[in-house]
């Protein structure tokens, strides 16, 4: 039994030498969510640039003033619903859940709402296209019931919004609209 805690010993203490000498070959590297080298450029010039992409991105106060208005709409009408807004990554910027909203509004305005950005169309009109490809409702996050409208800037998704809880997705996706007109004043 000691000749197994000692082998095992010694692995480890070898794995952490081979690991540390790596890191110090490698070059140290800051704490930076970009990774990039401590001893680095920040800003790279010529070549480098053919390798970046940048892309518009909907502000928190673009998407809350979007959620306002599409929950503003929505309590107009009397409705109890939830309104989400996410990035063009699918990732929730805005959730805003109405007084008396259902418990499962929150989940499935999030899902209208991923679905309208990453199709860049309204949700209603992807629900029509379940009857000739079935399989596109087996795509996790999706949810194809009307509800969600994407978001464009220069005619490409940034954002997507999704309204849920009102009586049918006509509502949920009129109210969506409303946020997203909201953002052409």
């Amino acid at each position: 039994m000691k000749h197994v805690k000692k082998a095992h010993r010694t692995r480890l203490a070898t794995a952490g030498a081979v690991v540390a000498l790596g890191l110090a070959g490698a070059g140290a590297y800051s704490a930076s969510a970009g990774g990039e080298q401590a001893d680095a450029p920040v800003a790279a010039t010529g070549a480098a640039t053919a390798h970046t992409a940048s892309a518009d991105r909907l502000t928190i106060a673009a998407a809350t003033k979007a959620a306002r208005a599409a929950l503003d709409a929505a309590e107009a009408e009397n409705q109890r619903v939830t309104v989400a807004v996410v990035d063009r990554d699918g990732n929730t910027l805005v959730t805003l859940r109405g007084d008396g909203a259902g418990p499962q509004s929150p989940e499935s305005a999030e899902r209208k709402a991923y679905t309208a950005v990453a199709w860049n169309a309204p949700t209603s009109v992807l629900a029509g296209r379940l009857a000739q490809a079935p399989h596109l409702k087996d795509i996790p996050g999706t949810l194809f019931l009307g509800g969600g409208a994407p978001v464009t800037a220069s005619g490409a998704p940034v954002a997507g919004i999704g309204v849920a809880g009102a009586p049918s997705g006509d509502l949920d996706e009129k109210f969506a609209r409303a946020g997203v007109a909201a953002l052409e004043k």
